[in-house]
């Protein structure tokens, strides 16, 4: 079968660890031949090209700045892409049919791709749904109800949704919310596909590094907690920064921030200013180093905006069961999020804004060795079971039967 992946996630080399990375490789495990669309965006100075690796195809286009950009470069591109990555698959991948169109959003502005293709070729349609937009916008007050941008967004995403032979949601409340706020979309369509990835074996925790505590001017003999990821708006970054300026209430704890985004300047300004204890902020580091990072911490953080209408799935929780860490979740209380760490006992979970009982469920991992193992355990092993790619990715693969 020949499968066309468009997506927003940048992919420099497809043997990165990630969700989109592990998904295109389990399917090429499976003979599928892949072909690959990946922004590569204007700041890299790089050019539209193809790299090819046995079945799969990486067509990195060259689009405006997509990401760690103002909101409105960003809109600009966002609109732009659709019809730069059609132009290049024609070019690049002329002659080839495709079976099925599988894309992610974000964007939602993917259906001009989909549809040429689906009537071109008759392809079957599989949306990877991982942001629900616009509503996400409104919720965050960038954008306004009922606003003209609101509304020619809107009429974009009824269109991707309608030209979808079947859309692949997060969660369980992502399938509630898509079906009782798009009355149009029917039932049979909307299936659960989980944020999945390849998870490496991991018999037990590496033993601390000195060298690598000292690397990063961490103390040795403390609860580390971990942040890594996205440091944007949806974030809820306001209530992070009042974390921050409280976790010296946490004894013998440690709090790490390390990630990029449109917010990374007004953290940094804030820790610099205040100067809290027990925090460091750094920027993304190489996945290697993260990795390394996650190796030796303690308790995964898990942080999203409490105004949030729409049920988010981070895709960190999977990075933090891979490496046995139980998770601390402060978020909106539409997300289940919180179901899910309740069902497979693999952290504590508190609504964004809450800062007493943020600090009563800090408090309990750091200092309770036996429950953090426990907890640690139980998600690695709810990973296995359900966030397995080798095992979720025939959710996709069997509507090509």
């Amino acid at each position: 079968m020949n499968i066309l992946f468009l997506t927003l996630a940048t992919m420099e080399d497809i043997h990165e660890r990630g969700i989109y990375t592990d998904l295109v490789r389990e399917l090429a495990s499976k003979g599928n031949n892949m072909y690959v669309v990946s922004p590569r965006e204007k700041r890299t100075g790089l050019p539209t090209e193809v790299k090819i690796e046995e079945n799969i195809k990486l067509l990195k286009v060259r689009t405006g700045n997509i990401t760690k950009t103002n909101f409105f470069e960003k809109g600009v591109s966002t609109l732009t892409i659709e019809n730069r990555y059609l132009r290049a698959i024609r070019k690049f991948f002329s002659g080839v049919h495709f079976d099925l169109i599988l894309y992610s959003t974000p964007p939602i502005t993917f259906e001009k791709v989909v549809s040429y293709f689906k009537k071109k070729h008759q392809s079957k349609t599989y949306l990877i749904l991982k942001d629900i937009f616009p509503q996400n916008a409104v919720d965050l007050n960038i954008l306004k109800e009922n606003s003209l941008a609101w509304m020619y967004f809107r009429r974009k995403e009824k269109r991707l949704y309608k030209v979808s032979d079947v859309i692949g949601c997060m969660s369980e409340g992502n399938v509630n919310y898509v079906l009782n706020h798009n009355s149009f979309i029917e039932k049979h369509k909307v299936e659960i596909f989980p944020n999945s990835i390849e998870p490496v074996e991991r018999l037990s925790k590496a033993d601390p590094s000195k060298q690598f505590y000292k690397k990063y001017n961490i103390p040795f003999s403390i609860t580390l907690f971990v942040y890594g990821g996205n440091l944007g708006k949806p974030q809820g970054i306001d209530f992070l920064l009042e974390v921050t300026d409280n976790f010296h209430k946490i004894e013998n704890g440690f709090l790490l921030i390390i990630g990029s985004g449109t917010e990374y300047e007004k953290i940094r300004n804030h820790i610099e200013m205040h100067k809290p204890k027990n925090v460091k902020l750094f920027k993304k580091l190489p996945k290697e180093e993260y990795d390394q990072l996650l190796e030796i911490a303690d308790v995964g953080l898990i942080f999203l905006d409490k105004r949030f209408t729409i049920p988010n799935i981070p895709s960190r929780l999977t990075s933090y069961m891979e490496y046995s860490l139980p998770v601390l979740a402060a978020t909106d209380k539409q997300t289940d999020l919180k179901d899910i760490l309740m069902d497979s006992n693999s952290g504590l979970w508190s609504e964004s804004g809450d800062m007493k009982a943020f600090i009563k469920n800090a408090r309990r991992l750091a200092n309770d060795n036996s429950l953090r193992e426990q907890m640690g355990i139980s998600g690695r092993h709810y990973l296995e079971e359900r966030y397995d790619i080798r095992k979720t990715a025939h959710i996709i693969t069997k509507h090509l039967q």
